[in-house]
Order: structure tokens, then sequence, then C-alpha cells
């Protein structure tokens, strides 16, 4: 069993200027990594293409897709909608990350791999249908979700996110719809301020705040190990993706966790065998945060070695 891997040099041509933590060596470091691990090679590499108007618009209004096309043309530095920094490639970049998580869709849908891991950015678990923010232009998982159900009939999909920061646009894309199950740990009280363990949509969004310390590590893990599992025994998933953020990293300065390299490991294992269950083992991963450029050489490596771990 081989993981596929979607990287492109052309996702570090999205520049948001010095000090930003969104940066490109984020894209750079983790595609030097995962080839030096003999990760990423010939054939396991998955070619990127730009998303399709249509297709962003399984999630994104068009109203909204006009005007980041139209604002980066006009040379604005920063979107509008929120905090968001772009430059004069930023919506072709946009393009090739949804894009990328969509050709990680097909690249499994195809038989080509079980398992792929997309090295994409800008993120995207923050944009909502009709707004940017969060370094996020387009919500590549929720993209990557609708195409699958659309293209391939999938009828549940599982979005698991382990970002440090919640997916408030994810939760706000699939809040109203059954067929979308939403799961996320995040550290309780920052950016964006949602993720409140007492929403839960139409029954399939599972929030699980988490405070910061020392014991953050620990309740995440038993949150998937607990409450994620047992949700899934009635779901019952057909394809997962991850959202795929580090940020949760004890490396990491955006947060206050203290996740390990090896606690990414345990729950990429813990959603193996979620996909070995449910979903003959379709697994699609696509990065979200992480900006500790170690920390995400690391956790990058380690897991892709763990998809490795179950057949």
């Amino acid at each position: 069993m081989t993981v596929g891997i979607v990287a492109n040099p052309k996702y570090s041509m999205h520049l948001t200027g010095e000090g930003h933590p969104e940066r490109p060596a984020r894209e750079s470091v983790i595609r030097q990594s995962l080839n030096k691990a003999g990760l990423l090679n010939s054939k396991t590499i998955v070619r990127a293409r730009e998303a399709t108007v249509e297709e962003l618009s399984l999630c994104h209004g068009k109203d909204y897709i006009e005007l980041v096309k139209k604002e980066i043309a006009q040379g604005k530095k920063e979107l509008s909608t929120g905090d968001v920094v772009v430059s004069e490639m930023t919506f072709d970049v946009a393009l090739l990350a949804a894009g990328g998580a969509i050709e990680g869709v097909d690249a499994i849908m195809g038989g080509l791999f079980k398992r792929v891991f997309c090295v994409v950015r800008p993120p995207g678990h923050h944009a909502t249908t009709n707004k940017g923010m969060g370094f996020c232009v387009f919500n590549n998982v929720a993209i990557a979700a609708r195409y699958c159900q659309k293209k391939y009939g999938i009828d549940r999909v599982l979005i698991v996110d382990w970002d440090v920061h919640h997916g408030n646009g994810t939760e706000e894309i699939f809040k109203e719809d059954k067929s979308v199950f939403y799961f996320s740990t995040h550290q309780k009280g920052i950016y964006p301020g949602t993720g409140s363990e007492d929403f839960v949509g139409v029954g399939t969004t599972l929030n699980v705040p988490v405070q910061s310390g020392e014991k953050s590590r620990e309740k995440v893990i038993k949150a998937f190990e607990g409450p994620l599992v047992e949700a899934m025994k009635s779901f019952k998933p057909e394809f997962v993706i991850i959202s795929c953020g580090f940020d949760a990293h004890e490396k990491d300065l955006l947060g206050e966790m203290n996740l390990t390299t090896e606690d990414f490991a345990t729950l990429t294992r813990i959603m193996m065998d979620i996909g070995n269950s449910y979903s003959k083992g379709r697994i699609l991963s696509v990065l979200e945060g992480g900006y500790n450029l170690d920390a995400l050489a690391e956790a990058s490596v380690a897991h892709v070695k763990a998809m490795y771990d179950r057949p």
C-alpha cells in the first residue's frame, strides 16, 4: 500500500510578506522532508490542477469567488472579507489548493491510492460560504467532500479537524447537512471563537474544545478514541477527510497545546482504523495550519508514515 502525495512548488507562490506565519516555507519544508524520508517520489506524487469555478461553487457563492478574483487583480494586499493577506498569484494558487484536494479524491476513488496527503496552501477550514478569513481563501476540504459526493455518489463523508483552531468555515458550510459529519478538537477560547460543544447543527457536528496546558494532548487523544469512534458506529462514513493542521504541536507558538510529533501519528492510526472499518480505507488528508517549520517537517513525516501502519 502506497500513500499518494499532492505536492507542487507553485504552492509557494502565494506570498504573505515577511514575518507572516502562513509563509511559503511551510510548503517547501514539508515537501523536502517527505522527499528526504523517501515518501515523495515519482511513484507517490499526485499532480495538482486548478479547481474550476463550478467546483468552487459547490461550497462558495459565485459573488464571493468573483470578489476574490477582482480584489487580487486590483492589487489589494488583503481580502476585504477578513484577515487574508494576498498577492499577485494568490487566486491561481488558491485554485490549485482546492484542485489539489480534488485530485486527491480522484486518485483515491480511481484506485491509484487508498490514502493521499495534500501539501497545499493557502489553508481552507476558516473559509465560509461567502467569506475568506484566518489565512484561508477557499475551503479545500469542504470542496473535496462535495466533489466526492457529486462525482462518485458517496452518501456520507466524515471530516475530522485536529487543527489548534476551530474550522468555523467547514462547520458553517455543513451545519444543516446530515450527509457530512464534522468533528473538531481545538484549543478553547482562541481564534475564531467558535466551536462550542453545545453546537450540534442537525446532529452531525461534534466539537470538542480543549483547554490549553499540559493535559491538552491527553484530552485530544481521548476525544478521538471515545466520542469520535463512538459516533462513527452509527454514522458509518463512506469517505474520510482530515483537516490536517499541525499547530497543536508543542513547538507551535500560535497555540498553547502540547501534542507531540508521535501524538499526530497516534491520531493518524485512529483515523486509519476508522477508515478501514467504514470507508474501505479511503482517507484524504489536507494540510491546514502549522507554523513552526521544524514541527511541520517532523509531524508531516510521522503522519504519512503512520498511514503505512495499517493495511
